[in-house]
């Protein structure tokens, strides 16, 4: 079973969309463990509309939680606890594409970040960045952290409109792999990003098991 958790250096950059082009690409499973906000969706809802995967393979949330904020905050707002124990991946066959909640240092609960859990989990990380102003300093810092708790990172890829030198830079100072650029799709529908996908990602040993 190939995993692939996608993260972000941040909250908002279009990793669900990243994620459901990802997913419908390999014909995999898709999981998001903690939603933090449902309203009007939530991401498993975008993914399912978007990836043109079956429904059984959008797996459910292992917490679900209504509050739009940092998942440890929504957790206590809602009065929930979460636990590791019911964090971990589930067994599918064939590809598991997972999405992490906002960025790395995202705090779960009291104890536990996002990037704690990727760390626990030991699977190749795809970082999603911007290509806007301030992106280096975000990727470069991103990639540094997995890194510090040897995280493998399978690869950045680039959400948004065109930056040649950014795209450049980032790859080259982190020296992780460029998976290419997922540009802004229009009208944003299955085929179109499908279309996109195939045309701007690439998908090569990382995904493969190369």
């Amino acid at each position: 079973m190939s995993i692939f958790v996608v993260t972000g250096t941040d909250t908002g950059i279009g990793k669900t969309v990243f994620s459901a082009g990802l997913a419908g690409a390999l014909g995999a499973h898709y999981w998001k463990p903690i939603q933090a906000g449902v309203e009007p969706e939530g991401d498993k809802e975008s993914v399912a509309l978007l990836s043109g995967l079956p429904a059984d393979r959008i797996l459910p949330e292992a917490y679900r939680l209504a509050t739009p904020a940092s998942p440890h905050l929504a957790a206590r707002i809602d009065e929930v606890e979460i636990s590791l124990d019911r964090l971990s991946l589930p067994q599918v066959d064939g590809p598991l594409v997972v999405e992490g909640a906002g960025g790395l240092m995202v705090p779960i609960s009291e104890t536990l970040l996002m990037i704690d859990l990727f760390a626990h989990w030991d699977q190749p990380v795809i970082l999603c960045a911007r290509t806007e102003l301030g992106t280096i300093n975000h990727s470069l810092l991103s990639i540094e952290a997995l890194r510090a708790r040897n995280i493998p990172i399978a690869g950045i890829a680039f959400v948004g409109h065109p930056h040649e030198e950014n795209e450049r830079i980032i790859p080259h100072f982190a020296g992780v792999p460029s998976l290419g650029r997922l540009p802004l799709v229009d009208p944003l529908d299955p085929a179109s990003l499908a279309a996109a996908f195939a045309a701007h990602i690439r998908l090569s040993d990382p995904f493969n098991g190369g």
